[in-house]
């Protein structure tokens, strides 16, 4: 049983079918920080049974390696969802995607049969990590409370193709019809201490445009993107990595606010700008990302 990581490295979460054991025994080559298993609106009404079939087995007997395993659950008001919920704990899932939520109380549903079933199965409590998917005005407005309503959230992700429709709006390159959403949403995830998460481009055959929408939400503050294809990891690790310059100048940043705070100086200069104690998370954030991808051997952090 691995250890859960709320705050690990979450740059890529790829979606891949539960039911199609061909595609999900191997989906950690890829190397996805996160790959969401789909018990949801990648398995036919019918197919339920079968897939949770597949998904136990493929958790059980499947080493994804340092790949994180996110199940995606049926929404809570399906049949379906309670026994996709022991099926992920029994088989020793890391984290739970909640579909569909609206409020803190969904999410406190799933918490309670979270724990129902890690008692069930010997699991340690508060192992299995929770997200949710925000796919409704109604959830982009409780953002917040469902980022706090329970101890096991790591994070929330945004579902374009069902909330585009909810606000009788498409697709723009440009990104308008989602400005509002991904806002509140980022917002209430730093105010709550959780991790933000896009929701996914679905043209393959587009690239420029995933980068441009890429670019968009790193530069908005989000955490990662979701993906539907190996095509758009390179792309979506290259604009989440930190550039050679920006570690560097992180570097000289932490080591000299640290050097004048054993002086007792608050303010200095770094390559010509001034700066103080304020701006040492971001360079220490800057390193840690860089250090979780490799890019970086320091010991600052």
């Amino acid at each position: 049983m691995r250890k859960p990581e709320k705050n690990r490295l979450r740059r890529t979460m790829m979606f891949m079918s539960a039911q199609k054991p061909a595609l999900v025994k191997d989906a950690y080559i890829f190397g996805a920080d996160s790959v969401i298993l789909d018990l949801e609106d990648a398995v036919a009404e019918n197919q339920k049974d079968a897939a949770r079939f597949s998904l136990y087995h493929t958790l059980k007997s499947v080493d994804y390696g340092s790949t994180e395993r996110v199940v995606r659950i049926n929404a809570l008001d399906t049949p379906h969802w309670a026994e996709d919920v022991r099926v992920c704990v029994a088989g020793g899932a890391d984290a739970i995607r909640i579909a569909k939520c609206e409020s803190a109380k969904d999410v406190q549903v799933i918490d309670e049969a979270v724990t129902a079933a890690e008692k069930e199965f010997g699991v340690p409590e508060g192992t299995t990590l929770l997200m949710a998917a925000l796919e409704s005005p109604m959830g982009i407005i409780n953002a917040l409370e469902i980022c706090k309503a329970s101890p096991r959230m790591f994070g929330i992700a945004l579902s374009g193709g069902d909330y585009r429709r909810c606000l009788h709006t498409k697709y723009y390159p440009s990104g308008s019809e989602m400005l509002a959403a991904r806002g509140q949403m980022i917002i209430a995830a730093r105010a709550a201490g959780v991790q933000c998460f896009d929701t996914v481009f679905t043209n393959f055959n587009d690239m420029e445009g995933f980068r441009a929408e890429t670019q968009l939400i790193k530069e908005m503050g989000f955490d990662g993107k979701s993906i539907v294809t190996p095509k758009q990891l390179a792309i979506a690790h290259e604009i989440f990595a930190p550039t050679a310059k920006e570690i560097a100048e992180a570097e000289r940043v932490v080591f000299a606010i640290r050097e004048n705070a054993k002086k007792g100086v608050g303010i200095f200069l770094v390559d010509g700008k001034m700066l103080d104690i304020a701006f040492v998370e971001g360079a220490e954030r800057t390193l840690s990302l860089a250090k979780a991808t490799g890019l970086y051997k320091g010991d600052l952090v």
